[in-house]
């Protein structure tokens, strides 16, 4: 079971030790050019950051790009600044182009070394299967991790967007095998997504020991609490995802819960309150949350400050069912 207490400004994954607070860098390459995301870098880690996450397909989606620009991008801050041994750096391999998706041997080989060239590192901290293959068995690309951490080239190994089941079998195969295993687990989850890692995945997590980092902590903004019912922002992709969350019965009322607790607070931002309900749950070590401006960080930094109560976190709880 991992433990942690609230406003712990380092929690651990494996032997690794992590700020509370995962910057994502999906957006590093597309919502912030190579300067933006340099000073995002700087202030996060000046404020006591060290967990940076990023994929090699990141932002392969944006026009003109092939993928790996974040990853380029947070190589050449890490060289830069020289500080590559006090930042915790995260990517992920397996959710590539058709050629390159997957958890074939080959694939991972040569995409863990374009993401050691892009990074300029010789070492990964935190290496994800983007996606689980399940047209392999789980001890052939446990067998090729395996490989990478017995060379250095990777300290552990994670997984995002696994069934329990495959979750499951994979880490009976690497205790069965003596293979690396397993340390970390990505799930989508928030407090408008539960379903999506609460319950049979969470369980896995928490019997097996492991540390949990999920993504869209903010429901793409949502959590922000800029989009709220009657308000209309047309022409925003993020708007348009997020319409859901309004037009549903939770969306509303999990905003009027987060004001609650936010005011009670003295006004913090409610998506600092949001990040924080996320980080006092069981097994989560450090919610993934993105800034593409040095003014959306300071919110996102604040959770590793902020301790709910116990009657917060259950209105929240309740708020969102």
């Amino acid at each position: 079971m991992v433990e942690h207490a609230q406003g712990t400004r380092t929690r651990r994954i494996g032997d690794i030790e992590v700020f509370p607070l995962s910057l994502g860098g999906n957006v590093f390459g597309w919502g912030a050019d190579e300067a933006q995301s340099f000073a995002i870098l700087d202030a996060y880690t000046e404020a006591g950051g060290n967990f940076v996450d990023t994929a090699d397909v990141y932002s392969a989606w944006v026009p003109g790009n092939s993928g790996g620009e974040s990853e380029t991008i947070i190589g050449n801050w890490l060289a830069a600044r020289g500080r590559r041994d006090e930042v915790v750096v995260a990517t992920k391999v397996g959710g590539g182009s058709p050629e390159r998706r997957g958890l074939r041997a080959e694939v991972i080989k040569a995409d863990v070394e374009a993401s050691l060239r892009r990074l300029r590192t010789d070492y990964i901290d935190l290496y994800y299967t983007h996606y689980d293959d399940e047209s392999l068995p789980v001890e052939d690309f446990l067998t090729t991790l395996d490989g990478l951490v017995r060379q250095g080239k990777v300290r552990q190994i994670a997984a995002s967007n696994i069934t329990a089941a495959r979750l499951t079998e994979a880490l009976d195969a690497s205790e069965r095998e003596g293979l690396a295993r397993y340390v970390a687990l990505q799930p989508h989850y928030n407090l408008v997504s539960r379903d999506t890692y609460e319950g049979e995945l969470s369980r896995v997590a928490a019997e097996r020991g492991l540390a949990t980092v999920p993504y869209f902590a903010l429901a793409a903004g949502f959590l922000t609490g800029k989009y709220r019912p009657g308000s209309t922002r047309e022409g925003s992709v993020r708007a348009e995802s997020v319409q859901r969350y309004l037009d549903s019965e939770r969306g509303p009322r999990v905003l009027a819960a987060l004001d609650e607790v936010a005011a009670a607070h003295g006004g913090v931002e409610i998506a600092t309150v949001a990040l924080a309900w996320l980080a006092a749950q069981p097994t989560v070590v450090a919610p993934i949350a993105s800034a593409r401006t040095l003014e959306q960080l300071p919110p996102l930094l604040a959770v590793a400050d902020l301790e709910l109560t116990a009657s917060e976190i259950a209105a929240l709880t309740e708020a969102s069912a």
